[in-house]
């Protein structure tokens, strides 16, 4: 049980830090469920070409997600960080 709650507060703590990784999880997820579900309405397309376009739709939203997060943690790195510091010496 020890292990359990170790993993899941790590998570947690991961998720805290980079918010955008359960964002970029959920939408893969939520991607390759919609994708399986119109499987079987795909009509004359291949199974392989199919699968294909669900992996590159997935892999996508998970990159648009990293990059959107690198910004994101760039932004409170380089800018609200030196302006929160200004505040600070300027209130001494």
């Amino acid at each position: 049980m020890s292990a359990y709650d170790e993993n899941e507060s790590k998570f947690m703590r991961k998720a805290k830090e980079n918010p955008f990784v359960p964002v970029g999880m959920a939408g893969f997820f939520a991607i390759v469920g919609y994708r399986l579900m119109k499987m079987k309405s795909r009509g004359d397309t291949k199974m392989s070409v199919h699968l294909i376009h669900m992996r590159v739709a997935a892999q996508g939203f998970v990159v648009g997600a990293m990059t959107v997060g690198v910004l994101y943690s760039m932004y409170k790195e380089y800018i609200v960080k030196p302006r929160e510091e200004q505040k600070a010496l300027e209130k001494k």
